[in-house]
């Protein structure tokens, strides 16, 4: 277990003239009402962390406190780490985002697209193009999510088994129509579970070897994985979920593993801890590098955080949401392009902010113009069927709970003066 210097402001003299004590207010508030078990946040800015809060519990029942090295499942937070190991190969050279993923996954060589997405799963028509690399980097590959599609092929996408390897997985979507044409709009799903097994496919290694030597080992990331270990299970988070009585359910997902599942999940497998994945945004928000440590081209970097919807696909909501107003979406990160009108819905943050948060609660935002990163770890797990869009977007599930992470956010950026 790591050690770390204190981040109380007294501990950081000069470094943090602000008083961030405000912003713990609704989290503390959540907690002692009872719909919230415990959450840890971090607050860095310009190369120093200003503060960490370690509130509540990560398990009510043992009174486990929360702490700064808590493990979290990290769910949809993992789609970018997966992404910037495939942009290293594209550094590399051995990836093209204009590639066929048909190369290394023959089984999607013949793509079927819905004819109707209401309709049958038979009646299907030719893809009009092969599905490539930036389809999956991007979600507009018509792979879905059981929460984000309807009728026929949610039903489908729900029997999807994770507990097989990668190729029976595989194979079973691939049995599947898509929901639309490739490139032709952004459909939240599986995309990046799939591009995840084209790395394995090409590197000829686990998926969690190859994000480990790609991502994990370079940028000193020991916390991160698809299990946590013997002693890792001391620190992991219980997942709770809110009741329609209001009372938290404890260990709604079961322990932590201790060993790797069958199928390391690209697109929400991963746990991580504050410091960890904060390692990782650092790299983003820096261009590809952390303390000397390249991980990334800063062109690569670039190109992840730069919008690429076309303004016809900004018109669809998102998984019922109006949720690119003044936002855009690059290779699996949200971005800001206009900061005004990203405001209204989704609190502070500049232009070229990015962020993807996870479906449990866990958030994260950078804002390269204020060298600015906030951190929000929880353990909530949502009803996906009715509460996608509010858990993809940041907000903890249920309208009692989806104030607390904007207010975390709006407080950090007064107390800042941002």
């Amino acid at each position: 277990m790591r050690k770390w210097p204190s981040a109380t402001p007294e501990a950081l003299g000069n470094l943090a003239p602000v008083n961030l004590e405000s912003n713990r207010a609704s989290i503390s508030e959540a907690i002692d009402a009872g719909l919230l078990a415990g959450a840890v946040t971090l607050v860095w800015q310009a190369g120093e962390v200003l503060q960490v809060n370690e509130l509540g519990y990560r398990d009510v029942e043992a009174r486990l406190p929360m702490q700064r090295d808590t493990m979290f499942r990290i769910a949809s937070m993992t789609k970018p780490v997966v992404v910037a190991a495939a942009m290293t190969l594209v550094d590399e050279g051995r990836l093209g985002l204009t590639d066929p993923v048909a190369k290394w996954l023959p089984e999607l060589s013949e793509p079927r697209v819905l004819a109707d997405i209401h309709g049958s799963l038979e009646d299907t028509v030719p893809a009009e193009r092969p599905l490539t690399v930036d389809d999956l980097m991007t979600h507009r590959s018509g792979f879905a999510y059981a929460f984000s599609v309807p009728g026929r092929l949610a039903r489908a996408y729900g029997k999807l088994s994770h507990r097989q390897d990668q190729d029976g997985w595989l194979a079973d979507l691939a049995a599947l129509p898509l929901a639309h044409q490739p490139g032709a709009r952004l459909t939240y799903g599986v995309s990046t579970d799939v591009l995840g097994i084209a790395l394995s496919r090409i590197e000829d290694k686990p998926l969690s070897q190859v994000l480990s030597e790609r991502i994990f080992g370079p940028l000193g990331m020991p916390d991160t994985g698809f299990s946590v270990g013997p002693t890792g299970r001391q620190r992991a988070a219980t997942m709770y979920q809110l009741g329609g009585d209001g009372s938290l359910h404890h260990n709604s997902m079961g322990p932590a593993p201790i060993t790797d599942p069958p199928l390391c999940s690209g697109g929400a497998g991963l746990w991580s801890t504050a410091d960890d994945y904060l390692r990782f945004i650092r790299m983003l928000l820096a261009g590809g590098a952390v303390d000397g440590v390249r991980v990334l081209s800063e062109k690569s970097c670039r190109t992840m955080r730069t919008d690429r919807l076309t303004d016809q696909q900004r018109q669809y909501p998102f998984l019922g949401m109006p949720y690119w107003i003044g936002r855009g979406f690059g290779l699996n990160l949200s971005v800001v392009t206009d900061p005004a009108k990203s405001r209204q819905l989704f609190g502070p943050g500049g232009k070229g902010a990015f962020t993807w948060p996870g479906a449990y609660g866990t958030w994260w935002l950078a804002d390269p113009s204020a060298d600015l990163i906030l951190l929000y770890l929880i353990q909530n797990h949502p009803d996906m069927s009715a509460d996608a869009g509010e858990a993809v977007a940041g907000n903890t599930s249920l309208a009692k709970l989806q104030g607390v992470q904007p207010k975390f956010v709006r407080r950090t950026y007064q107390a800042l003066q941002i």
